[in-house]
């Protein structure tokens, strides 16, 4: 049986390396920082395709934190919150993600895609209704998917389908419109104050996963709703301690305190999965604690993104339009996006390339990802190389 199983799955594996399509694993063999030290290439390479946007990942003290919180809480929770696998730390990160969301409370799990699979079900039954962006990530469209609400797709930031939906919604219970802040294959940000208005008028809650927005958006880098002065009018936001706080792993929901200590209490990965890892949430606190002490780290990485996007057209490139930290180069196909990325590795540049089923068909691109700590020369570096490697292949 399995053999036949390995067989079918061989055939499928081949299919996708022929068509140029097959994903390759690199093997970094230290720290996340701007410059890495890669097995397969020998050497050390430019790293563009990073979530670590503040730089943190490899910071002193974030790297401290984790470990005095090793030696004093040890390896890890060995249990779920509810047993005995709620530490003080788990307070401590709560309280601080609560105050960076401007809510009332916070709730951790060990990845935001448990967080949203675990919240969506648990606040939305039969009764109730949920209208998403078609865009949206595929942890919220699988917490849709795993909801028993009626399920509803709106047009990528398109108000107006989206007031058609809610007006098409009668009689639910609950009303929940789900959106990510800056979506993370576009790299642009959603219609904020103008769906905050749409809940206001329906008398409907949003749903708000900003996981490439917290440490990036707004002029503290508090999110997506402090870059439209929305701050305080989301009723749950979603997020990730796996980007700008450390880039280590863990996620989290904030809202009110009612909401929480349901979701303590029915959340299906709150109550079978292990605690977050204190080590992790010490990591990511340090984390936060920097962002609010150099607010000079998201005024650098908003600088570094125009830089990066304002030098590729200049150079003949056509980059999505956006206001995040990614900055997207539409190829069309994805063994192109694939040998795209490679020539860029060959020239010492770390990017990939995304295509179906991440993305949908014909709309491969290469993701670039600034980070703070990227230097001039480095930024310098990586635009000639996208100009050299554009060339070539007929991109410009």
């Amino acid at each position: 049986m399995r053999a036949a199983l390995d067989e079918s799955l061989h055939t499928d594996l081949a299919a996708m390396a022929k068509a140029g399509t097959l994903k390759t694993f690199r093997h970094i063999t230290g720290p996340m920082d701007t410059e890495v030290t890669m097995a397969e290439m020998g050497g050390r390479v430019l790293v563009l395709s990073s979530n670590n946007y503040l730089g943190l990942a490899d910071h002193p003290e974030v790297v401290a934190a984790g470990k005095k919180a090793l030696d004093e809480y040890g390896a890890g929770t060995a249990s779920v919150r509810f047993i005995c696998g709620t530490f003080s730390v788990h307070g401590q990160i709560e309280t601080a993600l609560a105050q960076l969301s401007h809510t009332e409370s916070a709730l951790t799990y060990v990845s935001c895609w448990a967080a949203n699979t675990g919240l969506i079900p648990a606040v939305a039954g039969e009764e109730d209704a949920l209208i998403s962006d078609a865009l949206n990530h595929a942890s919220l469209i699988d917490g849709c998917r795993g909801a028993k609400a009626k399920r509803f797709v709106y047009k990528h930031s398109d108000m107006a389908d989206l007031e058609a939906k809610l007006a098409d919604v009668k009689g639910a219970r609950r009303v929940f419109i789900v959106t990510d802040g800056v979506f993370s294959m576009e790299g642009d940000i959603a219609r904020l104050p103008d769906i905050v208005a749409l809940a206001r008028k329906y008398d409907v809650s949003v749903i708000l996963d900003d996981s490439h927005g917290t440490g990036v958006m707004g002029k503290h880098g508090r999110g997506t709703a402090e870059h439209f002065g929305v701050e305080g009018q989301i009723d749950i936001v979603t997020g990730t301690l796996g980007k700008a706080l450390g880039g280590a792993a863990g996620g989290y929901v904030a809202g009110s305190k009612m909401l929480v200590d349901y979701l303590q209490q029915v959340s299906r990965p709150q109550l079978f999965s292990n605690a977050l890892p204190a080590t992790i949430a010490a990591s990511a606190m340090k984390a936060v604690e920097i962002l609010e002490r150099e607010p000079g780290r998201v005024e650098r990485l908003h600088a570094i993104t125009r830089k990066l996007r304002d030098g590729l057209k200049a150079r003949g490139f056509k980059p999505l339009e956006g206001e995040s930290a990614i900055v997207p180069i539409i190829v069309g196909d994805t063994a192109f996006a694939i040998r795209m990325s490679k020539e860029l590795l060959s020239e010492g540049i770390f990017i990939t390339g995304f295509g179906y089923p991440v993305v949908p068909e014909g709309t491969a691109r290469l993701r670039i990802q600034a980070c703070a700590a990227l230097s001039d020369a480095q930024i310098d570096f990586a635009l000639a190389t996208f100009e050299k490697v554009g060339k070539k292949l007929g991109v410009i």
